[in-house]
């Protein structure tokens, strides 16, 4: 038998609730990268979460949950309840002995967000302001031996649009989950507030960020080179928000790296695990 023989089957959970993104378009071309780098045959669906009620069952091998528009915190909608039965389903398939090959899930920033309210992780609160931008992220000592990362420095580049945050991590829960917190965000010695958490492993099969590694560098840069663009970040950030963003952009070992790292690293592992028992 080869990896050939069977299809690398990947759902996506859209939590865009409609909305106009790029994300998308990045998770499906990193996707089709992975397959091509691998010689891997890679299949994906896409399950619209918000709109439609949709989430995948158990028959997939990895999952990747979308960042997303609004407030992360549930209101009682009925796709909160589906979201949240997926999460509970897929730890409790990957807790069950018998299932000896686990599901893997990737969890981005709206989903992130969630995760960590369901799992009572953290505190996740509005920011006083956006983040929005690049910016350096550093890792925990968790985060320094965890094989999603090795191939960044320390600390790597990320890229961030998010109204909310996560905060006050509660290590009670994490280690009743299993969790581990993987980096915080950038250090700023002049700001009273509390650094926000930026990645965590849930558990062994699940992880998440609060950043977008999803975020394609060279789409990213021909989109706010944009007359249009320019000027409204440059309204909204300022003239050295957008430079700085334009530079880091432009530069192979910051955002383009954090996009040819995380995800593609979260896709081979869970190839391997997934096919290489069968194989061994």
């Amino acid at each position: 038998m080869t990896t050939h023989e069977k299809h690398f089957r990947i759902a996506i959970l859209d939590m865009y609730n409609g909305h106009p993104n790029e994300g998308m378009r990045c998770i499906k071309k990193i996707i089709a990268a992975f397959g091509e780098q691998e010689s891997v045959p890679v299949e994906f669906t896409v399950f619209d979460v918000r709109q439609k009620l949709e989430v995948p069952g158990m028959d997939f091998d990895a999952y990747v949950s979308t960042g997303g528009p609004g407030n992360p915190a549930p209101v009682g909608e009925p796709w909160e309840k589906k979201f949240f039965g997926f999460l509970n389903k897929i730890l409790a398939y990957n807790a069950k002995r018998q299932n000896r090959i686990k599901k893997h899930l990737f969890l981005i920033c709206h989903s992130f967000q969630m995760a960590c309210i369901h799992w009572e992780l953290a505190a996740v609160s509005k920011r006083r302001k956006t983040s929005f931008g690049t910016f350096p992220v550093h890792k925990t000592s968790s985060g320094r031996k965890d094989p999603l990362l090795n191939a960044l420095t320390d600390p790597f580049w990320i890229v961030d649009s998010r109204d909310f945050q996560v905060t006050q991590p509660n290590q009670f829960a994490f280690d009743a989950l299993g969790a581990r917190l993987l980096c915080l965000e950038k250090i700023r010695p002049h700001v009273p507030l509390e650094r926000a958490v930026m990645a965590i492993r849930f558990s062994n099969e699940i992880v998440g960020t609060q950043f977008h590694p999803e975020a394609d560098a060279e789409g990213m840069l021909r989109y706010f080179l944009k007359e249009d663009k320019k000027e409204a970040i440059i309204k909204a950030h300022g003239e050295q928000k957008y430079n700085d963003m334009i530079e880091h952009l432009n530069d192979p070992d910051k955002i383009s790296m954090t996009e040819a790292v995380i995800i593609p690293t979260f896709l081979k592992n869970a190839f391997n695990k997934t096919f290489q028992p069968a194989y061994a």
